[in-house]
């Protein structure tokens, strides 16, 4: 697409902002006046979309890196991170541990956790591409596209299933469709004002902290790991040309599944992180948060990492601001009306496919 064609769509779509947005809660002039009178929320919602923003990225570095590899849309993966929230909520039921535990014991459950959540959901995602997607590599697109579909509907049924279980595990609570009360280990303590003691206009709370900072280790980790090592260097070679590294040596086969397995510890880590982060877990939240990361992915460009990373923290910070400043209501309109204007834009997604990063 033509420059000129590029600044008229971008013409049209803001003059379709500016005369329809105020029905979807963008009123410029109110907004305007909002920051003005208060700057402070701006920073606040930044700061609260950078936490949520984070997780989404973490989420949807497991649909870029089956994507880049086998291209495949894995549909069950948000269904995979909420069974990782449930796996945590599980094992710190198990543990015993709770609000009024020693700092001691809630570090061990919250490790421990980490660890049995990112086990589980990494075998959960292996076990799904060996049975449910292999036998279907080299057939049509849209075969395995309707078996990601399939495994989705089977994993939000086995959430539902578990969170029925209260025999087994009272912290799942009487109804099972129900959300779950996932306890507050971490608290809301302000970095600023409690722990610095510096008073300042916005709250970063430990939680803020925790996630920003456990979810940049992993991206990071994520990236040197596909760049640098030889079975990143192998996932980078099948990306590009299945056939010709199978020929240069590469077990393909255990690569992908590597790939699966990669991507089912980011869905377990997620899921943990979400549920100390918003102390609840319930077993539809895999279709909204699949869906946000999955477009992150596409906004990035689909199959880049640096680019699902960038696409979930835009994707963080704009459902902030429409949540404050728009309308909750719409925020998920507002997401996707964002999308489709990158994507008229700029088709291969905001970095576009990066060979050097695609995985």
């Amino acid at each position: 697409m033509r420059l000129g064609q590029r600044l008229l769509l971008a013409a049209i779509a803001i003059y379709l902002l500016l005369f329809f947005g105020p029905i979807a809660g963008f009123d410029l002039f109110r907004i305007v006046g909002e920051i003005a009178n208060k700057p402070s929320t701006l920073l606040q919602q930044l700061l609260i979309g950078i936490a949520n923003g984070s997780i989404i990225a973490i989420i949807a570095l497991g649909y870029t890196l089956v994507y880049g590899i086998i291209e495949l849309v894995n549909f069950a993966h948000g269904d995979t991170y909420m069974l990782g929230a449930f796996m945590a909520l599980t094992i710190i039921g198990a543990t015993g541990v709770d609000e009024k535990s020693a700092v001691g014991a809630k570090v061990i459950a919250i490790v421990v956790a980490f660890i049995g959540a990112a086990a589980f959901t990494a075998t959960v995602n292996v076990a799904t591409e060996r049975f449910a997607y292999r036998r279907l590599r080299n057939a049509p697109r849209l075969a395995p596209l309707i078996s990601a579909i399939g495994m989705s509907f089977i994993l939000q049924n086995v959430g539902l299933f578990w969170g029925g279980l209260r025999l087994f595990f009272p912290i799942m609570g009487v109804n099972a469709a129900a959300p779950k009360a996932f306890p507050d280990l971490i608290g809301r303590v302000d970095v600023f004002k409690d722990l610095l003691h510096i008073n300042v206009p916005i709250a970063f709370t430990t939680k803020d902290l925790l996630v920003i900072v456990v979810a940049s280790t992993l991206m990071i980790s994520l990236r040197l790991f596909v760049q640098y090592t030889r079975l990143g260097k192998a996932m980078r070679a099948t990306s590009e040309n299945r056939d010709a590294a199978k020929i240069m040596g590469i077990d393909i086969d255990r690569v992908i599944s590597f790939t699966f397995l990669l991507g089912g510890l980011l869905a377990g880590s997620a899921g943990l992180l979400v549920g100390l982060y918003n102390n609840t877990v319930v077993f539809t939240m895999g279709f909204t948060a699949g869906l946000r990361s999955f477009t992150s992915a596409v906004l990035g460009g689909i199959g880049n990492i640096t680019g699902a990373m960038l696409g979930g923290l835009l994707i963080g910070v704009l459902a902030a601001f429409s949540d404050q400043y728009f309308s909750s209501r719409w925020t998920n309109a507002w997401v996707f009306a964002i999308l489709v204007l990158v994507l008229v834009l700029r088709p291969s997604g905001l970095l576009g496919e990066n060979v050097g990063q695609k995985a």
